[in-house]
């Protein structure tokens, strides 16, 4: 079973980039925008390829140019540090 996150000093970089903690639950969420449907799909495609490698998959939806991503971890019903290297991933392919 993943252990839940205690240092939550690690999500600092994180929210400084643009995600949020959501209100519900404890997770993060970020919304990407793209520049049309070919980026996006392709950034969520190497996103799926690092995911699969960790063994941790996003929730996340996309319309057209934009991909809404939610990370939990539903092991520990809360964020993890799967959580913050999958988000810290996204970030840098997004750029």
């Amino acid at each position: 079973m993943t252990k839940a996150l205690t240092d939550r000093s690690a999500l600092e970089p994180l929210l400084e980039s643009g995600w949020t903690m959501m209100a519900e639950r404890d997770a993060l969420t970020k919304d990407f925008k793209f520049k049309n449907f070919r980026q996006a799909w392709a950034w969520m495609s190497e996103v799926a390829l690092w995911a699969e490698k960790l063994d941790h998959h996003p929730e996340w939806s996309n319309t057209y140019n934009r991909v809404k991503v939610v990370l939990t971890t539903h092991d520990c019903d809360g964020l993890s540090e799967m959580d913050v290297a999958l988000a810290a991933h996204m970030d840098a392919a997004a750029n």
